[in-house]
């Protein structure tokens, strides 16, 4: 299923800025960055319960923030683009 996360990490301090980077970094293992703080993830169940739990232990509950949206299988009948695309398509093969 297609999983969209945004965050907003509260960057003032020297513990936010570390913060930020460890959500950044953790997203980055699971999904393609779409925009600044929002990454497109395509995850079964088992991974997405274990990546929002992962999230959820690095962020300062009091100062950040997590959001989850749940795009499901169907994914492509629901997302619209307009603009400069990402570079490869989610549900595509990546070579590395």
């Amino acid at each position: 299923m297609l999983v969209l996360v945004t965050y907003d990490v509260n960057t003032e301090t020297a513990a936010g800025r570390r913060r930020l980077r460890k959500v950044a970094k953790a997203c980055v293992n699971h999904g393609q960055r779409v925009q600044n703080s929002v990454f497109e993830c395509m995850l079964d169940a088992a991974q997405y319960a274990i990546f929002r739990a992962e999230l959820a232990a690095l962020i300062d509950p009091s100062a950040d923030s997590l959001r989850f949206y749940q795009l499901g299988n169907s994914y492509k009948t629901k997302v619209e683009h307009i603009g400069l695309s990402p570079q490869f398509p989610q549900d595509g093969i990546l070579l590395v």
